[in-house]
Parts: C-alpha cells; structure tokens; sequence
C-alpha cells in the first residue's frame, strides 16, 4: 500500500509507441547513417521495417548505449553487441531478484 505521505508516480513506456526514420535516429543519438547501419548489421539494433528502415524505441535506447561504449570505451562493434547483451542479462537478473526480495519480504 503507498504511503500517503509520497506521490504516486505513473510511467507510460513509449519504447513500443515512437517510431523513427533512420535520419531522426541519426539526429537524436548524434551518429551518422554509416554508424546506425553497422549498428543493424551486428544485430545492436534492430529495424521495424527493412523498406524505409523505421526504428522503435528500442533502438533509440541501444543506439545510445552503443554509441557511449564506442566513443568513450573504444569497443569496436562486435564488443558492444556483446557488453549490450550482457548488461541487458544484468538488468533481467536484477528485476529478477528484485521481485524475489519483495516477495519474501511480504
């Protein structure tokens, strides 16, 4: 039961909403059409539409994580790919305990 003391926030996920072009996914994680296409091509991201290569949110996300191990690591391609998926498993395995400490709390 929440506090009445503390504001109940509501979260809307927009991940399976938003839907970009390949030039706004450029512009809005500061990479070029090159570097968004090697993304796909290593499967980092993924497109919605292989004909005018729409992107979800998704994307956006990964894209950003990519470009920040890129730039600031100097992992090549073939390692982001992997340090994504290893930190997405991290993620998973967090809310997994997560909700497992909850319920053994209750």
């Amino acid at each position: 039961m929440p506090s009445p003391n503390l504001p109940v926030l509501v979260g809307h996920v927009v991940e399976d909403e938003v839907e970009f072009t390949l030039d706004e996914l450029c512009g809005a994680c500061a990479l070029e059409r090159r570097q968004i296409v090697e993304l796909v091509d290593q499967g980092i991201i993924e497109t919605r539409s292989t004909v005018e290569l729409r992107f979800g949110g998704e994307a956006l996300r990964r894209a950003r994580i990519a470009m920040r191990l890129q730039r600031d690591l100097g992992v090549n391609a073939a390692g982001t790919a992997l340090a994504i998926q290893l930190l997405e498993r991290i993620e998973e395995l967090e809310r997994r305990l997560g909700s497992t400490h909850l319920s053994l709390k209750g």
